[in-house]
């Protein structure tokens, strides 16, 4: 298989990953799984039980996420203890399922109420998202601190902040080769001067997640975007 070939079935296999991710988020959607009343981990674990059924998805490359309320001001690394979703509440969920070895990160999030500040932040959400990725498309050369710079840019002009320590990372074939999560060269964070559009030492392309975590710390909350930057 020729080089070419092959980062075109890896690129096509991490699609495919996204697509089933997205379809899994409209079902979500269809079947109000996110309702006030339900606990977080209740949630996660049916979204969870929904990608069994519907792809036969029973492994993670990284811990489920739903968050809500106070929660969704939290980044990936915190664990905040279980909460019951209330009526007028923001709520977001991220998930990585891996489909056939190749892995997905996906993120959205859901307003219950009728609250226009949270639905404003939900709608800016995939608006910081498309703009940062059109600052990536129109630089070839573009490194993970100027696209940090710039998606944080973004939120600002909004008038939000950025609520985690990165924009975004490496994603691919699972196992991951990337695993450790201080490496700055594998994240979309101000200390990664390298180029997004490399490759590994194996000489296949890196593909990145773009990730956005807006919050307001003032009202208490947060919302959250993430799928492929580069594909």
């Amino acid at each position: 298989m020729s080089d070419v070939t092959d980062e075109s079935t890896r690129a096509a296999r991490l699609l495919d990953a996204q697509a089933k991710a997205a379809s899994l988020f409209a079902e979500i959607e269809t079947r109000h799984l996110v309702a006030a009343g339900q606990g977080e981990r209740a949630v996660s674990d049916r979204i969870r039980d929904l990608a069994n059924e519907m792809f036969g998805t029973t492994h993670y490359w990284h811990k489920r996420i739903v968050r809500s309320g106070p929660n969704t001001l939290l980044p990936y690394r915190e664990n905040p203890p279980d909460r019951v979703m209330g009526a007028d509440d923001i709520v977001f969920a991220d998930f990585g399922p891996i489909f056939e070895e190749f892995e997905a990160d996906f993120g959205r999030t859901f307003v219950l109420g009728d609250d226009p500040v949270k639905h404003r932040l939900r709608d800016d959400l995939s608006t910081v998202f498309a703009a940062g990725r059109r600052a990536f498309e129109a630089d070839p050369d573009i490194t993970g601190k100027q696209l940090y710079a710039e998606v944080e840019r973004l939120a600002a002009e909004a008038g939000w902040q950025l609520g985690g320590w990165h924009a975004g990372h490496l994603v691919g074939e699972f196992p991951p080769e990337y695993n450790n999560w201080e490496d700055v060269d594998s994240h979309i964070v101000p200390a990664n001067d390298r180029p997004l559009r490399r490759t590994d030492e194996a000489g296949q392309l890196l593909h990145w997640i773009l990730e956005i975590h807006l919050i307001d710390r003032e009202r208490g909350f947060g919302g959250f975007y993430e799928e492929l930057l580069d594909l």
